[in-house]
């Protein structure tokens, strides 16, 4: 199989879909791997390395596009990519469909066959390949929270952070899947009062079993309790997934006015839509805006600020799903794995996945 990797170009992406030592094993296995120029230089792949590995290095994204049977990238394409799309090629990707229903459509015109990594299942339950950028969001989402509660910033001037004889800040995590859980651990490693909300009274159970009792609440999530909680908050993360749809609206836009000016909310649910009514997508040159005095920060791309990290762990999860796709062909390997079968959402021009299909069928 002829694999492509074209450079990724949403704003200040630098993750790239193959790293040197992917790309050697796969090319040992008999298939040939093209890399766009350039395409992880800035965390340090160059083109020789990727030479060394068995690489052919071309020029442009379009001479990519053209001469693969199979993309292999991070971030769903943007429409400027849409024209290198056709209905014999395969794209295996973050795809994300619900979070932007208007540019889906026209993805889903294309034809191409889209395999999203978001929605590839494993037999636990688990999502193995949207597990290792949740654990960096959701460390993230800690970070740039806390960052952005600095005053010139338009924060509240507060930091959370261990001080003597200083009562913890309050911090709220709405979702407790992987990247919540990861919000939680940094929150309470820094001294922060917890509160923590989900819909699954067992999540909770379980959660309670990891992080004990001290500094940290455990909440059924209802319209009142996350209003209660967001009241008291100085900082609130919002990381809800519902595998293939759009994020629900968790907190609403009349939430936010009996909130403390200055809180800030993180958005870790944007690429799926949003967790917070008043969320809407931002990049890393401008992350955040601020609704009600309230400031946002709902970045589409949060693991791209650490591409290095975010583009090793990722090969990490998912260099074995593509050899299974190049070393069985695209339609035996969804046949023979029920769970990869899972990640395939768009074919021919058709959505294939349910959840997905739900999702758009309202736009």
């Amino acid at each position: 199989m002829i694999i492509g990797v074209p450079t990724e170009v949403k704003n200040n992406e630098s993750r790239v879909g193959l790293t040197p030592s992917s790309v050697q094993k796969i090319v040992s296995s008999g298939h040939n791997v093209l890399i766009q120029k350039n395409a992880g230089a800035n965390i340090g792949f160059f083109d020789d390395q990727y030479l060394s590995s068995g690489a052919k290095i071309l020029d442009s994204a379009e001479d990519v596009y053209k001469s693969s049977e199979m993309i292999v990238k991070v971030k769903e394409p943007i429409p400027d990519e849409y024209s290198y799309l056709r209905d014999d090629l395969t794209l295996f990707t973050y795809l994300h469909l619900a979070g932007d229903p208007e540019n889906a459509k026209r993805l889903i015109d294309t034809g191409v066959t889209g395999i999203a990594y978001e929605t590839v299942t494993a037999a636990d339950g688990s999502m193995p390949l949207l597990a290792p950028m949740s654990t960096i969001a959701g460390q993230l989402a800690f970070v740039v929270g806390s960052y952005h509660l600095l005053k010139h910033n338009k924060g509240k001037g507060v930091m959370i952070g261990k001080m003597e004889d200083i009562e913890p800040r309050i911090v709220t995590v709405v979702g407790a899947g992987v990247a919540g859980t990861q919000s939680i651990s940094k929150a309470l490693d820094n001294n922060a009062l917890v509160k923590v909300l989900d819909t699954s009274e067992s999540k909770l159970q379980a959660l309670e079993k990891e992080f004990g009792s001290k500094n940290i609440e455990y909440i059924i999530s209802t319209n009142d309790s996350v209003q209660t909680s967001i009241n008291d908050s100085d900082l609130v993360i919002g990381s809800v997934y519902v595998v293939g749809k759009e994020a629900p609206k968790v907190v609403s836009k009349d939430m936010l006015i009996s909130m403390k000016p200055g809180t800030v909310m993180v958005d870790v649910s944007i690429d799926q839509g949003g967790c917070f009514e008043s969320s809407k997508p931002t990049t890393h040159d401008n992350p955040t805006f601020v609704k009600n005095d309230i400031v946002h920060y709902c970045v589409t791309n949060m693991p791209g600020a650490v591409p290095l990290t975010a583009t090793e762990a990722l090969n990490k999860v998912t260099l074995s799903y593509i050899e299974n796709l190049a070393n069985k062909g695209i339609d035996k390997a969804l046949s023979e794995d029920k769970h990869l079968r899972n990640g395939l959402n768009i074919q021919h021009g058709t959505i294939t996945h349910q959840g997905v299909k739900d999702s758009l069928e309202k736009f």
